[in-house]
């Protein structure tokens, strides 16, 4: 697509600023109404969706000029979606958040992106190349000695995609174990394959090119080993999965089943092939990713044309998917949460479709650390405010914003969340593996 195919929702938007806050109807309270930690940062219209759009329009008309301020409103937002599910509130006819990735991808192709952005888009490039520093052996390192399968030379029954954070990051390494380690209790064999990124940082960064050489590899990768189901920890490479690669020209059919670990095991759990016995006394709140959330929902293929009524009220023959954020994956998570006994779950005032970004989102965890950090610190202060001993959530980057958030308010960093010093984060499936009895590692 191109910029000038979003002129319809540039033109189409009343600047009624719906998309500032969470939905209207979902609103419990004014402390807790703020749905976009772009315009809470910004404090300017232009960095709200409405305001993003007014500056495409303007581009796309020539009546101003890409500058540093416009990279900056463009890339200093997390895409988290809260936008497009505020804006569908009552529009059908508008898709904010895929106009603000077609404005990011113009900018990347006008050689216009943060400073920030140069070097982490060039080590995607060096590991697709084949020149990364790490070799996809070496992502592999984090799974030594849990008896995974290579699925070209063995059958199996889900292959376990683990992702770059939790491939790297040494603070996540017992997660991400503990969750294969629960599969394989549930009588799962699970395969590994020797793979690197996604594609979905890239993506989200507005690199097209980059992302679509990843996911052409991954895919072809799944389909000569026939690979029929997938399991992720990670909830943006999910999304990568259901939302993106579906996107790429031919490659809708030779995608297998793609499940979120917490999908996975609470089906485990319904199947009783996974019993959860043991109490866990904790009280929990629980933080929807925005890619599990909100934009969780699985794919629609369409491919129809927009027509006006007497030239006034839109429709789409057939008609179109509207995504807005109600189908995401809310159960799951929150099934096994109630499945533990003795854990009580309290839930915040923003959450399922209305959740709070974490901040680590669209890169902004690596291009504009402060901001990031600043968002969480928002969450973490709402967590807090439900009288919760822990936060659990889904996703790698959640856990490591909110983990770093945190140690900061124990520190006693300035902007930091001060209520949120006794918070211990962790996640879900890390609550089910103590209910589970699976025994930590040595």
């Amino acid at each position: 697509m191109a910029l000038t195919d979003f002129r319809p929702d540039a033109m189409r938007c009343t600047r009624c600023s719906y998309c500032k806050w969470i939905p209207f109807d979902l609103v419990k309270s004014a402390r807790f109404s703020a749905g976009c930690p772009s315009i809470e940062a910004g404090v300017f219209h232009a960095y709200s969706a409405g305001g993003r759009l007014v500056t495409m329009l303007s581009l796309m008309d020539g009546r101003s000029e890409v500058t540093g301020q416009v990279v900056d409103i463009g890339f200093r937002c997390q895409l988290c979606g809260n936008c497009d599910v505020a804006c569908k509130l009552c529009r059908y006819d508008m898709e904010p958040l895929a106009a603000l990735r077609e404005l990011r991808a113009h900018l990347v192709e006008s050689g216009r992106v943060p400073d920030s952005y140069r070097p982490i888009i060039e080590r995607t490039r060096a590991a697709l190349a084949g020149r990364g520093p790490k070799t996809p052996a070496d992502r592999n390192l984090w799974a030594a000695g849990l008896g995974l399968v290579d699925p070209e030379k063995e059958a199996c029954d889900v292959v376990f995609y683990a992702g770059c954070k939790y491939s790297g990051e040494e603070s996540l390494r017992e997660t991400v174990r503990t969750q294969v380690r629960l599969l394989q209790l549930a009588g799962l064999t699970v395969g590994l394959f020797e793979n690197g990124c996604c594609g979905g940082l890239a993506d989200k960064m507005g690199y097209r090119a980059e992302a679509g050489q990843a996911g052409s590899r991954m895919l072809k990768q799944w389909q000569a080993a026939g690979i029929k189901t997938v399991v992720t920890p990670c909830a943006d490479c999910r999304h990568t999965f259901t939302r993106v690669y579906p996107t790429f020209e031919g490659a809708r059919d030779g995608i297998p089943q793609v499940l979120h670990t917490v999908e996975c095991v609470a089906q485990l759990v319904r199947d009783e092939k996974l019993e959860l016995t043991l109490p866990v006394a904790k009280t929990v709140t629980y933080h929807d990713p925005c890619n599990l959330g909100r934009q969780g929902e699985p794919y629609e293929p369409w491919a129809g044309v927009e027509k006006k009524i007497y030239g006034q009220a839109v429709v789409y023959d057939p008609p179109r998917p509207r995504y807005n954020g109600a189908k995401g994956v809310y159960g799951p998570p929150r099934d096994l949460l109630a499945a533990i006994p003795g854990l009580e779950l309290v839930e915040m005032e923003r959450s399922r479709e209305a959740a709070w970004c974490c901040g680590a989102g669209g890169a902004c965890r690596e291009a504009f650390p402060e901001y990031s950090a600043a968002t969480a610190a928002e969450r973490l202060e709402e967590a807090a405010a439900t009288g919760a001993e822990a936060l659990a959530t889904a996703c790698s980057r959640c856990e490591l914003n909110f983990a770093e958030g945190v140690a900061a308010a124990q520190d006693g960093a300035p902007g930091a969340a001060a209520a949120a010093a006794g918070l211990e984060v962790l996640d879900v499936l890390e609550l089910v593996a103590l209910s589970a009895g699976l025994q930590k590692e040595a």
